[in-house]
């Protein structure tokens, strides 16, 4: 389960609608992976300052839904079929936008080495041909 909020709270309280959205944007923005814990339901009440009962709700509309899997004990996760990455690649990119952002690195940097390494490892792209020729043009800093 992440310790940091993945939810913000509506001035005028939220609907189970409203969570099931946030939630659901969360997850198919890749930033929560497959098989990750989200917030209980009581902390998802608790940090939006709504029922549980509110709260439960968007859950079941998120199982339903089948962008999670709920069982006893293990909590609520996001389902395999659900998730835009797994788990390790969303949890690795969550520690590269934090260490970069910590050093001041722009988005635009990061971006355009993640499609060179991509592009290194995979083949080049048609759609991506010119982006390489300027990075290679344009060299990271270090």
């Amino acid at each position: 389960m992440t310790s940091r909020s993945i939810l913000s709270a509506d001035e005028d309280g939220s609907t189970a609608r409203d969570i099931y959205h946030q939630l659901r944007g969360v997850i198919m923005s890749g930033q929560l992976g497959a098989n990750e814990r989200l917030p209980t339901v009581r902390q998802t009440a608790t940090d939006l300052g709504v029922a549980q009962g509110t709260a439960a709700k968007a859950y079941k509309m998120l199982e339903q839904a089948g962008l999670v899997v709920s069982r006893t004990a293990a909590g609520t996760r996001v389902a395999e079929s659900a998730a835009v990455l797994p788990r390790a690649i969303a949890q690795r990119i969550r520690e590269l936008a934090e260490e970069a952002s910590a050093t001041r690195i722009e988005l635009d940097d990061v971006i355009n080495v993640l499609r060179l390494v991509w592009r290194t490892n995979s083949g080049p792209n048609r759609d991506d041909t010119k982006e390489s020729e300027q990075l290679e043009q344009n060299p990271v800093r270090e």
